[in-house]
């Protein structure tokens, strides 16, 4: 581990001597994108430095506990005893920091939430999603701002689409990634009979655009009205967008600007954003980054958490963790099950590399 180490500090090093280059400073995206390699190794180096001088420290105290001098001794005894617990946590959080980081966990995201089965139920359950990502961002400081939506029903929608801003963003939010499942009593059942529907989330880490390279001759661009709220001037001026990206078949559209160009610019964030995790994909098809995999079917039988109203829980499946005060969780306070599954993940990694 600690040959790995010093090769990370080395290219940390050379690094920093490449970005005051004249030739990488005058290459905007290699400047980009070795700066970016260079902050993702700063945390780690910053780390590995501070365990070298806590392992000294100890190695010096270990020695001084075998002086000649009684005094010596038992001062670097109680020096040893202070310091080796230290060095042991220093190492463990070594190996945790070691693990492959995810380049996009810095970014900001674009979250999809799609009504699955379950009619307008579903379509309600996609705005309580919604809502409950929002509050999320709120005790955050993250900010949100909606790209598009398309509403079913009163309070409902059958697709709504936001960026959400804030450091680290994608780094707790990829775990809402897959269907999400509510049991609950709808208040238009007479019987009091109990209905099953689902929401699909998908989280997509927002790119620059000098990441992702789009051929715009690949591309068909569609102007059309809003056909949402927006008083007399949605149906005077044209603003909403439409883009289809004939190679991969991806379609976004974006209305909820009064302004096309607003629009259009959240329509290409969002290609760029669909593009960026099919690249990632192919690049790793190991890992669960792509967004067929986070979005599945819809189907009641794809589930990553189901929330139970009438026992008042949340339960996330691929953790087996069972949470109540359902209230409190859909107001936003859903750091504990994003831990859950963060902590499975990082155990699962460091069990892989031994």
């Amino acid at each position: 581990m600690f040959e790995r180490l010093a090769d990370v500090e080395a290219r940390f090093e050379e690094l920093g001597r490449l970005l005051g280059s004249a030739e990488v400073v005058a290459d905007p995206r290699q400047l980009q994108a070795l700066g970016r390699e260079r902050a993702s190794l700063e945390e780690l180096v910053r780390l590995y430095r501070r365990y070298r001088e806590s392992e000294q420290a100890l190695a010096d105290a270990r020695t001084l506990a075998r002086d000649a001098d009684e005094e010596l001794r038992a001062l670097g005894r109680e020096e040893e005893e202070r310091l080796a617990p230290k060095v042991d946590a220093m190492q463990q959080e070594l190996r945790l920091a070691m693990l492959p980081k995810d380049p996009a966990d810095d970014r900001d995201v674009i979250v999809e939430i799609r009504a699955g089965t379950g009619g307008d139920e579903a379509a309600l359950f996609a705005a309580d999603l919604f809502k409950m990502y929002q509050r999320y961002a709120e005790r955050r400081r993250w900010k949100t701002e909606v790209i598009n939506t398309s509403e079913a029903g009163p309070g409902g929608y059958r697709e709504i689409v936001f960026e959400v801003h804030g450091q680290g963003a994608y780094s707790r939010l990829k775990f809402e990634s897959g269907v999400h499942r509510v049991q609950r009593v709808p208040e238009t059942e007479a019987q009091g009979r109990i209905h099953t529907s689902t929401a699909t989330v998908a989280v997509l880490p927002e790119v620059d655009e000098v990441e992702v390279d789009i051929n715009w001759d690949d591309v068909r661009i569609d102007i059309f009205h809003s056909g949402g709220a927006g008083g007399q001037n949605v149906n005077k001026v044209a603003t909403a967008v439409r883009m289809t990206h004939a190679p991969t078949g991806i379609v976004v559209q974006c209305q909820d600007e009064r302004s096309q160009a607003k629009n259009r610019a959240k329509a290409e964030a969002v290609l760029r954003a669909r593009i960026y995790e099919l690249e990632r994909a192919r690049a790793a098809a190991e890992q669960a980054g792509t967004r067929k995999a986070q979005v599945g079917t819809g189907e009641r039988s794809e589930k990553i958490r189901t929330y139970n109203f009438p026992q008042d829980r949340v339960t996330d499946h691929r953790v087996n963790l069972t949470l109540h005060s359902l209230p409190r969780l859909l107001d936003g306070e859903i750091d504990p099950l994003i831990d859950a599954v963060a902590l499975a993940e990082q155990t699962e990694q460091l069990q892989a590399v031994g």
